[in-house]
Order: C-alpha cells, then structure tokens, then sequence
C-alpha cells in the first residue's frame, strides 16, 4: 500500500510544508491538500510541488461545481507541469452547504457532472479540440445560450502528461459505481474495511465491469487517524466531531433528501446512534453530537492503539482491497509524528 497524507484546512502551512522533506524521507509516498472553504488548494499545491522533489501531490478534493470543467482540466494540467507529473487529480461533489452555500451555484446532477468533467479532462489533456455536448455542459456555448462567438479550442500548452490520474471522492452507490468505471483511483470516507464489501461491493463490480482495462486496477484510498502505542487512546476522541459534522451538518436532514454521510452510518449499523447525531447537530448542540458518535466505529476506522492492534487493522485494510493508506499521524511532536510515517510505512509494506 502507499503511504499518503491530508494536510490541515487551516493553520501552520509554511510549517507542515517544511517537515513534509522529513516525511518524505520517513517513506511519505503522496500528500493531499483539501479544498472546502478554506484557502484554495491550488495554491497550496504549487507550493508543495516547489518544495519537494519525489513526493506525489494531489487535491483532495477539488468540487466539482466551484470550476467550470475546462478550468479544472487547466489547473490539472499546470500542477502536473510545476511537480514534473506528479499530481493526481482528486474531485468531488461535497454538499449542497457548501456549494449552494459558499460558492451560490445549485447543487445539482452530480453523477452526470462527474462523468461530463472526467470525459472533458482527458478531452483537455490529450488536445483535443474541445467540442463537447453533454447534458450538463456544452462546449462552446451554443449560439442561442451566448454571443454565438464561441470557438472550439484546444489546450496551447503540451502537458506532461495525456493521462493525470484521477480520483473520484464517492460514497453513494452510483458514484462509486461510476467511481469505479472511470477514474483510476477511488476515495470513499469513513472507511470500515470489515463492512466495505457489503456497502460498496456490488457498486464497485458494476463500475468495474464496464472499466476500461487501460485504466489498470483501481486505486482505492482509505483515511484513518494514526497513533500507536499502549498510552495513545484519548486520541480516539479527536476524531469524533469531524464524525458527527459529516453525519449530523454536511448532508441534507433526513425530511430533505439523501444524506450519504447519514446513510453510510445507518449502513454500517449505527442508524439510532446517527439520528440522534443529527438532531443534535442542527439544533446547534454540536458537542453532545460528537458524544453520540459510537467509540467503536471510530476505534474501527482509525488506527489507533497498539503496535499489534494498528497491525491487524493494516492487514484488514488491505485484504478489503485498499491500496493507498492516506493517514493522519497524531502525536505530540515532529519527530514523533515521522516515526509515526516510518512505521507505517513498514506494515504497509
């Protein structure tokens, strides 16, 4: 498995970029920059790119509504060039608090924006004069929707690559069918390698049976918060309110539409425990949300505990198929935190 790693959303960049050479060295394969609303990724990852020399960089994700496609095939296309082809694409839907409520813009057709935007991309990167009428986009504009002055056209620059992998971020059934079908590596959330069969499996069969063999094999990422040792549970705490935000305020209440956060912890088993999350979480009692968030999902979504415990659990991960580790090393300093990467790395192996 690699080894990958999300940066924060806020705080101490210029810092966490410095020692990303420490974690480089400790075995780091790929780093990951979000983007929700916080400073835009793009910057950060140039940044990066800069700063280092074998490490992979990726966006995690970038959503799908706050660029037009043609832009995000750019943006691609530049942060490969600036790493020398070391950047993978990573997009997503996000929700409908964020895109309607910071970018303004309908949260709408996800899966048939997914599918346009990849189709689109790889249009862009192997230079292709982008004439491009989907459902959801249509390039150029047709005359009757504009000027009528829009031109097919087709990227100046010769990118490094014709083929910038992506990741699709998807955890409802279609996208990650879709997920499966057309990107080359596939990020869910909340990961339970235990339950992964049984949730996705029958979605991942689907895409994969109409994936093209050129593709290869299926990247599948899987998050977990890291620590081990004997005296390291109060750590399982600190994962708890990111938890009960997906679960409680990122999806829609349940009277309002599909909430797949909501529905992936009722699908693992934790339905009453993610109702009261939920009620909770939007009448604005967030701490007594983090509360009902089980202890055991979170012990069995992390890799938290004992060296033996974090064995067993690499091992779980990569039997359910996972084949990049994107961790979160907690620990109370630097170096401890690259020991952290060091030993992973070394069960990963």
């Amino acid at each position: 498995m690699r080894i990958g790693m999300a940066l924060n959303y806020a705080g101490g960049f210029a810092e966490t970029v410095e020692e990303l050479a420490d974690y480089e060295r400790a075995g780091l394969d790929i780093v990951f920059v979000p983007e929700a609303y916080s400073f835009d990724a793009v910057s950060q990852l140039g940044y990066i790119a800069a700063k280092t020399t074998r490490l992979q960089i990726a966006s995690g994700i970038l959503q799908l509504y706050s660029r037009t496609p043609a832009l995000t095939a750019m943006t691609a296309a530049g942060l490969d060039y600036v790493s020398g082809g070391r950047f993978t694409l990573g997009i997503g839907a996000s929700g409908p608090q964020v895109i309607e409520g910071w970018h303004g813009v309908p949260y709408d057709a996800p899966l048939g924006r997914s599918r346009e935007i990849i189709e689109i991309c790889r249009k862009v990167w192997a230079r292709e004069r982008l004439d491009y009428q989907g459902r959801y986009y249509q390039i150029p504009l047709p005359a009757d929707r504009g000027t009528g002055l829009g031109k097919a056209l087709k990227l100046i620059n010769h990118p490094v690559r014709d083929h910038i992998p992506i990741v699709l971020a998807a955890i409802g059934p279609k996208n990650v069918a879709l997920a499966a079908e057309l990107a080359e590596g596939w990020e869910p959330i909340f990961y339970l390698p235990e339950k992964a069969g049984e949730v996705w499996g029958e979605s991942l069969a689907a895409g994969q049976a109409k994936r093209d063999p050129a593709l290869g094999p299926l990247d599948v990422v899987a998050q977990a918060a890291l620590a081990i040792g004997d005296d390291v549970g109060g750590y399982i705490d600190f994962g708890k309110p990111m938890v009960a935000l997906y679960i409680g305020g990122m999806g829609a209440p349940r009277d309002k539409g599909p909430n797949f956060y909501f529905n992936l912890a009722t699908r693992y088993g934790y339905g009453s425990e993610a109702e009261k999350i939920q009620d909770a979480y939007l009448s604005g009692r967030k701490d007594e949300a983090a509360s009902y968030v089980p202890q055991e999902l979170i012990e069995r979504i992390s890799l938290i505990g004992s060296e033996g415990f974090v064995r067993d659990r690499v091992a779980a991960l990569r039997e359910s198929g996972v084949t990049t580790l994107n961790v979160a090393p907690l620990a109370a300093t630097h170096a401890e935190r690259v020991a952290l990467i060091e030993k992973i790395r070394d069960m990963a192996a």
